[in-house]
């Protein structure tokens, strides 16, 4: 197994990744891997990454603009948009890799950034297949599971950096992992123990976002792409999830042409890590040996 650091265009600015590279000279199928709602390849990502090309998959693992390693001012600023946009990127940079085959395209999210792969898979068209786990498929859910308090306060604040942000200030920021009733996007009793703990020892990552973009969380459904999503498509669904509820997940999950369910009682941060992560990456990659095989 071979790891590089690897960079790429976005719109103008530079997004960096790791590319992993499986033992062997045939052409791999490439699995694009990003995380979810503020977080970076170190949160858990390389772990995932390294069972994948074990296995004799290649993997790219990238930050999104403005977050990680990845160029953007200003720093943590979450644009649904803009992190669309750099799937797209990392998807044709991915088809450009040497030593892997093109043909072949794996999207792999989760939480939030599983939301962005069932969208960018629809819009690309291509891809081979989609791995989603704890997936954030409803805006309204997950708003309705933030409490009316913590809405609140995140909504004052998103209005505060939006006028701000037209002053050329810098954002306004809620947190992204806090405790119940306090402006952050993920507030469930869960959170700052399940969410703060992915962070590797050494790593300084901010616990914050610009405040924005909670004013478009709740108008962003990406299970409706489901339905639209014609490739073999695995949702690993957290029946304890807090933050991404399971409920929505399921049902668009019957609409999907090719979508497979399997639920785990367990919570949202719980599948990175443990026992659970050991079981949710062995589905992963029955999945992918039975659907992309190498």
């Amino acid at each position: 197994m071979i790891r590089n650091d690897v960079e790429f265009d976005s719109s103008g600015t530079t997004c960096r990744a790791w590319w992993y590279r499986p033992d062997g000279s045939a052409p791999a199928p490439v699995i694009v891997m990003a995380h979810g709602l503020g977080g970076v390849r170190q949160m858990r990502l390389d772990a995932f990454a390294e069972r994948f090309t074990e296995a004799g998959y290649s993997c790219l693992v990238f930050d999104y603009r403005h977050f990680g390693d990845s160029d953007g001012e200003p720093r943590q600023l979450l644009s649904i948009r803009r992190q669309l946009d750099d799937w797209a990127a990392a998807i044709a940079f991915a088809r450009r890799l040497d030593g892997v085959d093109s043909s072949r395209i794996v999207l792999w999210g989760t939480s939030f950034g599983e939301g962005h792969v069932l969208v960018a898979g629809r819009r690309d068209g291509r891809v081979a297949a989609v791995i989603s786990q704890c997936p954030f498929t409803s805006g309204i859910a997950s708003t309705a599971a933030l409490g009316v308090v913590s809405g609140a306060k995140v909504t004052v604040r998103a209005l505060a950096d939006i006028v701000g942000s037209a002053f050329g200030r810098p954002p306004v920021t809620v947190g992204l992992a806090g405790e119940p009733r306090t402006a952050a996007l993920m507030t469930a009793p869960d959170a700052v123990s399940g969410y703060l703990p992915l962070i590797p020892e050494g790593l300084e990552l901010p616990n914050e976002v610009a405040a924005r973009v909670g004013l478009t969380i709740p108008l962003h459904s990406p299970g409706r792409a489901l339905k639209d999503l014609d490739c073999p498509t695995l949702l690993c669904v957290c029946d304890g999830d807090t933050v991404a509820p399971a409920r929505p997940t399921v049902k668009y999950a019957r609409r999907a042409p090719r979508a497979r369910v399997i639920r785990y009682p367990v919570g949202h941060f719980d599948i990175y890590v443990g026992d659970d992560f050991e079981q949710v990456v062995a589905d992963q990659l029955e999945f992918l040996r039975a659907s992309v095989p190498v």
